[in-house]
């Protein structure tokens, strides 16, 4: 019996997948754990498994978005129906539309997407490998390089584990150090492996941007900024990094800090829902981790009961994953809080939007040194800036305050953590 693939929901944000290629072609056979496709989600590029075995009969969108739920193919036996079954399928559920494409739609949109030629230079040096067999691309991937005579051995990939997937050729500049004319005729560096002009929304970029608006425009935010004396915190992490086998950071030490002072102050552990706000037992706290389409932000569950070698551990391996794109969509749900560190930027302070449906979000600044009063004489204390936007509806200030109050104090006594 004839079986239809739908856009599966592979994270709890997604509306709709981006179909980036297909492995396989219609009239071939296929069995369980056969990779179908390769689709990117708000969160990551994944693969997409067959469950049936079969032969593929119909491939609905060969490239492109579909919605959740939509239908991008059908595996059977030689012979079946397709046109009967997709007909039985969209009057079983006329809300959902089967998805099919135009070839000379798909050909026009393709060329729109195709940035103006570039003036190129000679390409950079080839990474030492026997052959294209030797790299790790899809084969929409291979044969598009083929086509347009590029290396693959010059292409950074994007895809899971490092592999060059269509877009990564599509994108690829080869410059490698080239001038371009700017519209005066004044002659402008380019950056190698740079897409200027227009560019296609991802779909992470897509969902960053309508949660974040919705966060924005509909949860009114509210900051509060304290300023921590790290001096303790700096000699607390030297001593614990000289044990043998240990290494934390600073940002291990504000990841535990910050869920003791959750424990103390339930109320900025809390989610808004429109018509009721839940106070979590559990503190789970999101991290947020910079990937090349924009930004993801792995959890760390029970952090209260966790370690700081355990968490150093956490983040260490749920960020690798993240920016290799491996990382599950189970992996990044639950959060209960969220804290975002550009000091290692050597950003000062700033606002960050709170995640929903978090009630708040903590911005971390660098470390700075700079003149203090110190037990009324001036000296050179280590100084950080942190800031807590907080969901108004749910968090006031004097509730946010107390939480940085702790918070600080803690920061600044390090061993009042595990007491």
């Amino acid at each position: 019996m004839a079986e239809i693939i739908r856009m599966p929901r592979l994270s709890d944000t997604m509306e709709e997948g981006n179909i980036v290629s297909w492995l396989v072609n219609e009239g071939d056979e296929v069995k369980p754990g056969d990779v179908l496709a390769e689709v990117e989600t708000d969160k990551a590029t994944m693969d997409l498994e067959s469950f049936h075995t079969g032969v593929l009969l119909y491939i609905g969108v060969k490239e492109g978005p579909v919605p959740v739920d939509g239908i991008i193919a059908i595996i059977g036996n030689k012979g079946d129906d397709v046109q009967a079954l997709l007909k039985e399928a969209e009057a079983a559920n006329p809300k959902k539309e089967v998805v099919e494409e135009s070839p000379k739609e798909e050909k026009k949109a393709v060329a729109s997407s195709t940035p103006p030629a570039q003036p190129v230079a000679p390409p950079p040096p080839m990474r030492s490998v026997a052959s294209d067999g030797d790299l790790k691309a899809s084969p929409l991937a291979k044969k598009i390089a083929s086509e347009k005579g590029l290396n693959l051995a010059h292409i950074k990939g994007s895809g899971e584990g490092g592999r060059i997937i269509k877009r990564d050729v599509e994108n690829y500049s080869g410059n490698g150090g080239a001038v371009g004319m700017g519209s005066a005729g004044v002659a402008i560096p380019l950056l190698a492996n740079v897409q200027y002009g227009d560019i296609p929304v991802s779909q992470m970029r897509k969902t960053i941007a309508r949660r974040l608006g919705e966060s924005k425009f509909s949860a009114p935010h509210f900051y509060l900024t304290s300023e921590i004396n790290m001096d303790n915190a700096i000699s607390a992490r030297k001593a614990i990094n000289s044990e043998e086998g240990v290494k934390v950071s600073f940002n291990d030490l504000i990841v535990k800090a910050s869920a003791v002072a959750l424990r103390k102050h339930p109320m900025v552990n809390a989610s808004w829902h429109g018509d009721k706000m839940t106070i979590h037992k559990d503190i789970n706290i999101g991290v947020a981790v910079a990937v090349d389409d924009g930004l993801v932000v792995p959890v760390l569950h029970s952090v209260d009961a966790m370690s700081l070698n355990q968490i150093n551990a956490q983040v260490r391996g749920l960020a690798k994953k993240a920016r290799e794109k491996k990382i599950q969509p189970s992996e990044m749900q639950g959060n209960t809080f969220t804290i975002s560190n550009l000091g290692m930027f050597d950003i000062d302070e700033f606002t960050a939007i709170i995640n929903p449906p978090d009630a708040c979000i903590l911005a971390v600044g660098s470390i700075v040194k700079k003149a203090i009063v110190k037990d009324d004489q001036l000296a050179i204390g280590n100084m950080m800036k942190v800031t807590l936007s907080c969901d108004h509806r749910i968090v006031d200030g004097v509730t946010g305050a107390k939480f940085l109050q702790t918070l600080k104090f803690l920061l600044e006594n390090p061993i009042k953590i595990y007491v």
